[in-house]
């Protein structure tokens, strides 16, 4: 495993236990949940590229639309500010 012979080992689990004493089966729980959710993903994943057609979309998606124009507000012209002639 690794190329790790038995010293090695244990001189990992030896600091494994002093780095992480009471939360270790925490610690492992964690990464087996983790490592099995990986292997959910990749064999999604697999199952994605050897059926590409089972997978159909479910939503229609909307065509996009032109881009519309924005006119500015034609200026508002106070008549009681103008000068009379």
């Amino acid at each position: 495993m690794f190329g790790l012979g038995g010293q090695e080992l244990l001189i990992l689990l030896v600091i494994g236990v002093v780095l992480f004493g009471r939360r270790l089966p925490e610690v492992g729980r964690s990464l087996g949940r983790t490592f099995v959710e990986f292997k959910k993903g990749v064999s999604g994943l697999e199952d994605a590229v050897d059926n590409p057609s089972s997978q159909q979309p479910t939503a229609q998606v909307e065509a996009p639309r032109p881009p519309q124009r924005v006119t500015p507000p034609a200026p508002k012209f106070d008549e009681t500010n103008q000068p009379h002639a």
